[in-house]
């Protein structure tokens, strides 16, 4: 069990998959949660059920993509809860799969707006309310391609390896001034993404198994791991739940 009684957490693309899976979490270990997406009727009904549940919860429409949306949620969270101890900046897109030759110059760019701006533009507006109370994590999403090419994924493969340079810099600058930023690279996880990338049939990632990923639960788990003292071990890397030693502390295996 994690305690995160009492801290303030913001999640990104929270109206399902592992967005959804981490408000839940966060919120069953007593932290109090604001759920960020593009649309509204998701994060509303999983606020509601939340709160159903005894916890405390709140939603906030927001596209990651705009700096001035991810400020407005921040401080939506701060004026709903008092503060924001926790971020997880998990909002990510990989559609349009393709071939370099072939792919959408729009649709490429609408991937590094959401997966790189959208880390960089929460960072930036949570930070100096973190700063002010000497403390923090962030948990970046990461995933295994941000070290690792993969054929059709030029944008998803750059924006992952942008997002980690995120992690090192964050917390090379705010690691003295109390600030946990750490990234969580979770291994391939039943979401709609996966979906999308079987049926793309590009590279070997398309070619798995539905049964070999991961519920997003054990991300969700995992990212409230990370947001105790055991993510100071993971300060300015990724995490990687591909880890074996990494499930047994966390507790999904």
């Amino acid at each position: 069990m994690f305690d995160l009684t009492g801290q303030v957490a913001l999640v990104t693309g929270a109206s399902r998959g592992i967005g959804e899976a981490a408000a839940r979490s966060l919120a069953k270990y007593g932290a109090r949660v604001v759920l960020a997406a593009r649309s509204a009727g998701d994060i509303e009904r999983i606020a509601g059920e939340i709160t159903a549940s005894g916890s405390k919860a709140s939603s906030v429409t927001c596209d990651v993509a705009d700096y001035e949306e991810v400020a407005s949620a921040i401080r939506h969270t701060v004026e709903t809860f008092g503060a924001i101890d926790i971020l997880v900046n998990n909002a990510g897109v990989i559609e349009p799969i393709s071939r370099i030759e072939v792919s959408d110059p729009d649709g490429w760019d609408k991937v590094i707006d959401i997966n790189v701006k959208g880390v960089y533009h929460g960072i930036r507006a949570a930070v100096p309310h973190m700063l002010e109370k000497g403390a923090g994590t962030i948990v970046n999403i990461s995933s295994g391609a941000a070290t690792g090419a993969l054929e059709g994924w030029s944008h998803y493969c750059a924006s992952k390896a942008a997002a980690l340079s995120l992690t090192r810099c964050a917390d090379k600058e705010f690691r003295e001034k109390g600030i946990r930023v750490v990234g969580l690279s979770p291994g391939t996880v039943a979401t709609q993404m996966q979906v999308d990338i079987k049926a793309s049939g590009i590279n070997p990632v398309s070619q798995l198994d539905p049964s070999v990923h991961i519920p997003p639960e054990w991300v969700g788990e995992t990212i409230c791991w990370l947001c105790t003292e055991a993510g100071d071990d993971y300060r300015g890397t990724d995490c990687s739940l591909r880890d074996e030693g990494v499930r047994k502390a966390v507790g999904v295996i």
